[in-house]
């Protein structure tokens, strides 16, 4: 092509090519918030990699770059680049015939960039004209090239034979395998002059994934140990050692910081985050684009020994109260905590746990794990039932016990393996209640724990192995920022806190009309 520039870098370069994507991007409208009805104008950013991805050329004319993968935090216009990239494909790029995905990690998410893209054609009357949408099927038809623009997911696996002219990867770090990449991505636009597979994504957690395999390239290729002319990469992120707190590291991670995001909404999350280490977490992954460990120690204890307020359980006599049954398997831990809740503002939620191990294997777990349950056993902190292995219905009777002093409303329980022992603890007359230890359950009362050690509105007496549970809690986050505490991260027992967990969600979910939970909802970081 005759207007071809030589780059410094010996790339080729039409500015006609690029002028075209970007006046087509140009002509587009947002679709969100205060941005809605607005023209698309590229951030100085978007109109770099929109500029480089289009115009760069080859010999032959064709685009150099088959894959661009652009990795940027939360809230930077990333699904509305990703859409007017993919409308792009569809009806500007002149490919007849052009099959163009959204792929994610499930429909749901992969809905989310193909969604934005309808309101996109929705307000521009020249695409409107032109574009035939199937919602039943999550396509797009652009009718004078026969081209389409299809929703896929992780969750479909018959993708080969597909002739790919465009793959818009949303979220890549979170697909479960490398399955679907590997489907869209290897040979699938072979028969395409110039397919574009274009991955954009925040960062992840899981150092075994394909994102962060298609991460580690585009760093190497960033940092020159390797050269790949197809490939082109943006990488937006705080360096590890960079210190996260400094304004001028979140401007550097955030290209949009001052236009779509608020800094004043930044320092909010940067400070709520300071007290708190699965926050820290999230806020890195997310506001900063740092690959982080999925699990991190979650409780800081500092915060939890100021919650050593004293616990009588004789003032506690009759007293409402809800609890959460951690059952072990035969031979480790077996928790059982009662939460009261407070009933009136200048009270606090007392915890009151109970514990059980089996008496004959108490010195072997001493010596074995530096744990002190015989000491502990002295002290009444933890009981022990006879015999190697922990015997329920000495649990139950004592359960059955506490049931005469305090006024138990519910016992929440984890599904697994409690089955035999939930059905007698009914036959004894108290509720019993199913508690998934997913992130939806599990997620909300977490980080309502979290909040009232924070405020120091929990009293929790210094029990000293509710104390260790705790320091020992590990929890996992999915990606939208939901935590769990997790068991195989977690080195030590946790039993008592997960138990913990249970018996504040239902105490919190059955308190009168002030609960707090009514009044603002479940506490969302």
């Amino acid at each position: 092509m005759s207007g071809k520039i030589i780059l410094p870098n010996g790339n080729k370069f039409d500015p006609s090519l690029a002028e075209r994507a970007k006046t087509f991007i140009n002509m587009l409208k947002h679709t969100k918030g205060e941005w809605y009805g607005k023209n698309f104008e590229l951030l100085p950013w978007q109109e770099k990699i929109i500029t480089e991805i289009f115009g760069t050329v080859k010999e032959n004319g064709y685009r150099q770059y088959n894959t661009a993968y652009i990795e940027i935090p939360k809230k930077q216009g990333k699904s509305e680049l990703a859409a007017a990239v993919a409308l792009y494909l569809l009806a500007g790029d002149g490919e007849w015939g052009a099959e163009v995905y959204g792929c994610a990690a499930d429909r749901q998410q992969a809905s989310i960039v193909f969604d934005v893209a309808c309101q996109m054609v929705e307000q521009c009357p020249a695409l409107k004209k032109r574009i035939k949408p199937i919602m039943s099927q999550k396509r797009l038809v652009y009718m004078p090239l026969n081209s389409f623009y299809q929703v896929l997911s992780a969750e479909s696996y018959t993708k080969h034979g597909l002739n790919v002219h465009g793959v818009v990867f949303d979220e890549l770090h979170a697909q479960p395998n490398r399955a679907l990449y590997d489907v869209m991505t290897h040979g699938s636009g072979d028969a395409r002059k110039q397919p574009l597979f274009f991955l954009i994504t925040t960062a992840g957690t899981d150092r075994n994934s394909i994102c962060w395999e298609v991460h580690n390239k585009a760093k190497d290729i960033l940092e020159g140990r390797k050269k790949d002319r197809s490939f082109y990469p943006v990488i937006y992120g705080a360096e590890d050692n960079d210190d996260w707190g400094d304004p001028k590291v979140w401007y550097k991670a955030n290209p949009s910081l001052g236009t779509t995001v608020d800094i004043d909404k930044l320092f909010v999350a940067y400070e709520s985050a300071k007290e708190n280490p699965a926050e820290e977490n999230l806020f890195r992954q997310l506001r900063l684009n740092q690959w982080v460990k999925q699990s991190v120690r979650w409780m800081p204890m500092d915060a939890w020994d100021k919650c050593d307020f004293a616990v009588d359980p004789n003032e506690l006599l009759g007293r409402e109260c809800y609890g959460g049954l951690d059952l072990s398997s035969s031979i480790d831990i077996t928790a059982f905590v009662l939460v009261f809740p407070p009933r009136n503002e200048g009270e606090k939620y007392i915890i009151l746990p109970y514990f059980w191990i089996p008496e004959d294997t108490i010195e072997l777990r001493v010596r074995r794990d530096h744990v002190p349950y015989d000491e502990w056993l002295a002290k009444k902190q933890v009981f022990a039932t006879e015999g190697n292995v922990i015997h329920y219905d000495f649990i139950e009777k004592f359960i059955e016990d506490l049931g005469t002093k305090y006024n138990i409303k519910e016992i929440a329980f984890d599904r697994w393996g409690a089955v035999q022992m939930t059905q007698n603890l009914e036959g004894m007359g108290f509720t019993v209640v199913p508690f998934g230890q997913g992130f939806k359950d599990m997620s909300p009362p977490t980080k309502e724990l979290m909040k009232l050690v924070l405020e120091e509105k929990i009293a929790h007496g210094g029990n000293v192995p509710l104390r260790w549970m705790m320091d020992n809690v590990f929890v996992r986050t999915d990606p939208a920022g939901n935590v769990k505490m997790d068991k195989e991260k977690s080195t030590e027992r946790i039993d008592g806190a997960v138990a913990t967990v249970m018996a504040l969600d239902r105490a919190i979910r059955n308190k009168d009309a002030d609960s707090v939970y009514n009044e603002r909802g479940i506490f969302v970081i």
